[in-house]
């Protein structure tokens, strides 16, 4: 079943493809980008689909083949990282349909605010990578809670004050954009939704 405008469009923050930020316009303050991928399978993809870009939500405007156009807002800039510049890879999903596995956690396309990497570090079997984030979004994050950088669904494994820290395994490095990290890079984050709700609860409550 394909999501439509009426419906709640979700991820899942596991990685299809790598594309390739090939061109961007100005239009009404934004930008209109196209995006070249190559292992994303577009034969199902309509006009009006929503294709997360490194994590950020974007509707189909465009297709040519095994490129789209999507367009991005002024207000989206402003709040996201990784979408202004030409020749940048970037993470992509497309939305998910009903019948689909969700192989990593609820993900929301909309991006709550930019980390910063403060630590990249190789351990042998697996890279230690640390985001110092907003004061306001540092209360959601958990140790064992799920969170989203550049559109991939990660474990945190430990929180100290505004920074947390996940562990990559090759893989993960291997399919998504996160292997290009290094200290000083900005990343967009998205965190649990259950994370949100559960705060919105407690305010119902007093």
């Amino acid at each position: 079943m394909r999501p439509t405008k009426s419906e709640c469009i979700m991820f899942s923050g596991i990685i299809a493809d790598v594309g390739i930020i090939e061109h961007t316009e100005g239009c009404d303050g934004g930008l209109i980008l196209s995006v070249a991928t190559r292992l994303l399978d577009m034969e199902d993809v309509q006009l009006g689909d929503s294709i997360a870009v490194n994590g950020v939500c974007l509707t189909v405007v465009k297709i040519d083949g095994n490129r789209f156009s999507a367009n991005v807002s002024r207000e989206t800039l402003n709040c996201t990282v990784g979408l202004e510049e030409q020749s940048v890879r970037v993470n992509l999903e497309k939305a998910l349909r009903l019948a689909d596995r969700l192989g990593g956690h609820l993900v929301s396309g909309h991006v709550d605010g930019v980390g910063e990497v403060v630590e990249f570090t190789d351990l042998d079997e697996s890279w230690k990578l640390s985001v110092r984030v907003p004061q306001s979004l540092a209360k959601y994050i958990a140790v064992k809670g799920s969170i989203t950088i550049n559109g991939v669904s990660l474990t945190v494994n430990q929180v100290e004050g505004d920074v947390f820290s996940v562990n990559l395994i090759p893989y993960t490095l291997e399919v998504t954009t996160l292997n290009e990290l290094s200290a000083g890079n900005k990343v967009n984050l998205e965190i649990d939704l259950i994370a949100r709700y559960v705060e919105r609860i407690m305010q119902a409550r007093g």
